[in-house]
């Protein structure tokens, strides 16, 4: 019986509904009374939703709201604000990111434009190496160069000046994306930018990091193609749900024996299993394990089982993501995790067969 292989399928999405563009040629992203056109990739229902003419996160748990289709260039501009008065308020935007998270982490691949209040980060020097007031990055394997050099060498753009409004007070954002090229004017003055970007085309996305944030007015006018390269466009959407919310949700074992987060983590006396059944298709997640313990992860359903390993080049207690085609499955059965005393679960999708 052959279990583990790889296989990708693709999957068409239904776009936002089309709207008139403005006489400035901008067309709502957000239609003001619901998510539709939106994709919660990784968050539990209610961590995104839409009230009085806004996105509104929670921030709980990490992970990401990306759009249904993949943008190239385009000018974005949108509000944000934060509840957060004193304490740090941090999100973002994701722009050219991958349809599901980057390996051991809830976020994509991409550039992210910082969303961030209360907080400034200093070297020992007494170099501001972040800021609230609308960095640039690449992050989980995309690649940029900043405008500036950042005093680390990190591929981050710091702004060229602090105009960036607190908490409890909404700032305006003006993302210009070209070409590779992003400039981000913050309330009227541009102040950042990175280049030579890649990808250069993917999902656009709202970030939730454990705190409320709110987005308003979101709107976009996309510009003529520079054909990107295929090894400049981010992966494509197929057809992938995620099973793992951040909370015990939709799981059961016969015990205590699982904690959660931004993984499910076992303390290997209880077996975990879906309360979803699943079918034939594409099984991907994300195990690690301590090292020093065997570097594998059991899983079953409906019978089949198979023992995954970390691959010789792996380190060990690393991420390992695993790839299962269910090509045996006859009928649609929960999946079981195998208790292992140490063992992380995360990102856990399934995209059915065609």
């Amino acid at each position: 019986m052959r279990f583990l292989t790889v296989l990708m399928f693709a999957f068409a999405v239904m776009p936002l509904a089309a709207a008139e563009p403005d006489k400035d040629g901008f067309v709502p992203l957000f239609n003001g009374k619901d998510l539709t056109g939106w994709h919660n990739v990784n968050c539990a229902p209610s961590t995104f939703y839409a009230k009085d003419g806004e996105i509104i996160t929670t921030g709980k748990p990490i992970g990401y709201l990306r759009t249904d289709k993949q943008y190239e260039n385009f000018i974005l501009e949108m509000e944000w604000m934060h509840e957060n008065k004193t304490e740090v308020g941090n999100s973002g935007l994701f722009v050219w990111g991958d349809p599901i998270p980057a390996v051991g982490t809830g976020y994509t691949r991409g550039i992210e434009v910082q969303v961030l209040v209360n907080l400034t980060y200093k070297d020992k020097a007494g170099n501001v190496t972040a800021s609230s007031h609308g960095d640039l990055f690449s992050i989980w394997g995309a690649k940029c160069k900043p405008d500036r050099p950042h005093p680390t060498g990190a591929e981050r753009c710091l702004p060229s000046e602090n105009n960036a409004k607190g908490g409890g007070e909404w700032n305006h954002y003006k993302v210009v994306a070209k070409d590779g090229v992003i400039k981000l004017t913050v309330n009227g003055k541009e102040v950042s930018g990175v280049s030579e970007c890649n990808p250069r085309k993917g999902y656009l996305a709202l970030e939730s990091e454990g705190a409320v944030c709110h987005f308003r007015n979101i709107k976009i006018k996309e510009l003529p193609s520079t054909n990107p390269k295929p090894e400049e466009i981010a992966n494509v959407d197929a057809g992938h749900k995620s099973l793992f919310d951040g909370s015990f949700t939709g799981w059961k074992a016969d015990g205590d024996g699982w904690k959660t987060g931004s993984a499910l983590r076992s303390n290997g006396k209880f077996d975990a299993t879906s309360e979803k059944k699943i079918g034939k298709g594409e099984l991907i997640f994300d195990w690690k394990v301590p090292a020093g313990k065997p570097q594998e992860c059991t899983i079953s359903i409906g019978g089949k089982t198979a023992t995954l390993k970390q691959p010789p080049a792996g380190k060990p207690g690393a991420w390992t993501r695993s790839t299962v085609t269910l090509v045996s499955i006859t009928e649609p059965a929960p999946l079981t995790i195998k208790a292992a005393e140490g063992l992380e679960v995360m990102n856990l999708f399934h995209a059915p067969a065609k």
